[in-house]
Formats: structure tokens, C-alpha cells, sequence
């Protein structure tokens, strides 16, 4: 029977939990706002972690808080490697996910479509 998960689909979701709460602890920069990760790929060989990061209330530009956090990716791969036991920690890498604002621009278009006027139907045209 084939299991219903791939290692790799195992490791990414550990990964994505772990890294959640080691960005919720030890992130101490306060123009980085809250940081959530929404998803994690991994790559065939599990040897890198890309990690799909939003930003809540930053006080920085999106790229300029990525670039924060790859500054700090030693320290959190360190942390990770404490939390984790994968015989090659992968090498990780951040990247803005941004869902969110697509999301929610979507959201405004059709909520401006609501509003505008409905067209008249075909039998309440005057001939």
C-alpha cells in the first residue's frame, strides 16, 4: 500500500510548523512585524527549503524584510537543525508570498462589481 504522503511532504510540513513558531520567538525585529509562513517547498533531494513568508503590520518594504530575513538564516537554520532530526538540514530560502493582497484584490473587484447597477434583462427593455 503506498503511502499517502511523501517524505518530502512530511519534512516540508515540519519544517513550516517549526519555522512558524521559531519566527514567532526568536524574531525580534520589531519593523518585520508578524511574519507567517504558508508554505514550504522542497526540492527532490530535500537538501533546500523554500519558505513562502507574509508580512503583518511591517514597517519595511517587502523586499527589504526578505532581505532581513536571509540575513538571519543562519541563526534560524541553527535553531531549526535544534528542533528537526534530518540527517542534512536543508539550505533555506525566503520568498514573499503574496496571496494575501491577491486575495484580497480580488475581493474588491468583485465587491465592486456588486455595486454597480444591474443590467436591464432582455424583457424589460423598452422596444
Amino acid at each position: 500500500m503506498p503511502r499517502e504522503f511523501s517524505r518530502s511532504d512530511r519534512v516540508a510540513s515540519q519544517i513550516q510548523r517549526e519555522m512558524a513558531e521559531i519566527l514567532r520567538t526568536h524574531m525580534k525585529d520589531p519593523k518585520l512585524g508578524m511574519i507567517t509562513v504558508s508554505d514550504v517547498e522542497l526540492s527532490r533531494d530535500l537538501s533546500v527549503a523554500k519558505l513562502y513568508v507574509s508580512f503583518l503590520a511591517a514597517k519595511l518594504p517587502v523586499k527589504e524584510a526578505v532581505k532581513r530575513l536571509m540575513q538571519d538564516v543562519p541563526e534560524l537554520r541553527r535553531e531549526l537543525g535544534k528542533r528537526i532530526r534530518i540527517r542534512v538540514l536543508p539550505e533555506l530560502r525566503f520568498a514573499y508570498d503574496d496571496s494575501i493582497e491577491r486575495g484580497m484584490h480580488m475581493d474588491a473587484l468583485l465587491k465592486g462589481l456588486e455595486e454597480q447597477p444591474k443590467l436591464l434583462r432582455d424583457d424589460d427593455r423598452d422596444e
